[in-house]
């Protein structure tokens, strides 16, 4: 597939450098650094708000514009984590662990610069990674028939069950709830009503933006009027805000003792990423242990470590570029936003698979392209902005909120201009919000509701192509046999590890 790249090269630098992609391009940079820097915002919400706002637009810079707020949004979680230890995305909790200590030494600055330099470095990791796997992955998957497809639906429902919770069963409940919304409609195969209720709304199926919309962004806006609430009940002292005072660049020395640090964890968070519903969260934390593992200066983790900052800011960004390559290979989001960004390609006609790499191979890879040059802009325009974005932190949510509730109003009800989209978007936010509280991970029903129909559907083809003999049928196939190896892995290792947690704890 890359004699397709080859082809398709001349003409991706007209189709990315015209002036909608670029404007849409800088656009989600500012959008995504902005999102993640304020606190109760996440990236994967700021994605979902603005897919309504992508119909009609370039393919191109639509999907751009989507990534771009995705990465930049994880990197902008990094300032308040630094300057008023509060993650501005769950993907910074680690980064505030040693940024924080770092702005109370005055070193703010230098924190905010080894934050977007080590970002940068991620990202741009990952997007080149994501151009060189992804043709491999897309070539792997035409050999993929029904039986494989049903069987790669249940690795992923299985793996993020396990990974995107505390507990595996909450993970399994919330991806098998995802599973029975997918069903909802009219069957493809029979044409009955299923869990219609006589609704001709229902017929055609559940929504997913909407539902994406709400299952994102109301439960933030719902969780953080709780919290500004009990803060307020307690009687709390207001977030101090750090100065953002010193040095923008790390000496030289700094940087040559992080730099083995952020390629590490660069490496780190590409594979956390390409594990499905795994998270720039869970990369980040990885890193962040590895980082002290291998460091000679362990004592300065928490206190100000620049590796650790460095580990955890890698590692987030690399997940970004990590995720996409299941999602547009196999179908498969490698975490929430990149399922949420999944919806966006189906809603411009780009269905992930094989046929990306080839039948639309120049949007395909201009869009691939145009991810690298964000991350590219991202690092630039956040070391541009640096000493000004502390202003972003003092938005009073009061005004955040409800701009937040309006865009996903606004965002639901365009889509088709029918008032049913908003009432799903409501329910969903309702029964995110509650999942939230009771820490059921929504981003396992994301994945069960876009994974169900390929389960069906490929679970239902494959029945008819064995002929009554199911089971002989998928074990002699090789393929099969490898992705029922992975399922079985993908169950019992999450059982192992909360076992062995549970053993440490008792001991300690």
């Amino acid at each position: 597939m890359f004699s397709v790249l080859a082809d398709v090269l001349p003409s991706i630098a007209n189709q990315l450098f015209s002036l909608p992609v670029i404007f849409s391009l800088v656009l989600g940079v500012i959008g995504g650094l902005i999102i993640g820097a304020l606190p109760g915002l996440s990236a994967t919400m700021g994605v979902a708000l603005m897919i309504p706002f992508t119909y009609g637009m370039n393919p191109i810079a639509a999907i751009v514009m989507l990534m771009a707020i995705y990465t930049s949004a994880i990197t902008g979680g990094s300032v308040s984590a630094i300057l008023i230890c509060t993650p501005g995305t769950p993907a910074s909790a680690a980064t505030a662990i040693d940024g924080y200590p770092l702005t109370e030494q005055g070193k703010g600055l230098k924190a905010l610069g080894v934050s977007i330099i080590s970002s940068t470095i991620g990202g741009l990791f990952s997007g080149f990674c994501l151009l060189l796997i992804s043709p491999l992955l897309a070539s792997l998957s035409l050999k993929f028939g029904a039986p494989e497809y049903f069987l790669l639906a249940v690795f992923g429902l299985s793996i993020i069950a396990s990974l995107a919770s505390e507990s595996l069963v909450k993970g399994l409940a919330a991806g098998f709830l995802g599973v029975v919304i997918s069903t909802i409609g009219i069957d493809n195969d029979s044409a009955f009503p299923r869990f219609t209720f006589d609704s001709l709304n229902l017929m055609g199926g559940i929504p997913p933006v909407p539902a994406l919309i709400g299952l994102f962004s109301i439960p933030q806006v719902l969780g953080e009027i709780d919290r500004v609430l009990r803060r307020a009940k307690s009687g709390a002292e207001k977030e101090k805000i750090g100065e953002v005072k010193g040095a923008l660049f790390p000496s030289w020395s700094e940087f040559k003792s992080i730099l083995p640090t952020i390629i590490r964890s660069a490496f780190i968070g590409l594979y956390i990423g390409i594990l499905p519903g795994a998270g720039a969260d869970i990369g980040s934390w990885v890193s962040y242990n590895e980082a002290k593992r291998f460091s000679k200066k362990k004592e300065l983790f928490g206190k100000g470590s620049l590796e650790g900052l460095a580990a955890s800011e890698a590692a987030n960004n690399a997940v970004t570029g990590g995720a996409m390559i299941p999602m547009m290979t196999l179908g498969i989001p490698g975490s929430a936003a990149a399922a949420v960004i999944m919806g966006g390609l189906m809603i411009q006609g780009m269905v992930p698979g094989a046929e990306l790499f080839t039948v639309k191979a120049q949007t395909t890879y201009s869009v691939i392209f145009g991810f690298i040059i964000a991350n590219l802009f991202m690092g630039i325009i956040g070391l541009l902005v640096s000493r000004y974005v502390v202003n972003i932190t003092r938005v009073p949510a009061g005004i955040l909120h409800p701009i937040v509730v309006v865009l996903s109003v606004v965002g639901s009800f365009a889509i088709t201009q029918n008032i049913y989209n908003v009432y799903v978007m409501i329910v969903f936010g309702v029964l995110g919000y509650f999942m939230k509280r009771t820490k059921f991970p929504a981003s396992a029903t994301v994945l069960g509701m876009l994974l169900g129909s390929m389960a069906e559907t490929g679970f239902r083809q494959s029945i008819i192509m064995a002929r009554g003999n199911v089971l002989k049928y998928y074990l002699s196939r090789p393929l099969c046999l490898v992705l029922i190896g992975l399922i079985i892995l993908g169950v019992i290792l999450p059982v192992i590890i909360e076992r062995s947690k549970k053993r440490k704890s008792i001991q300690a």
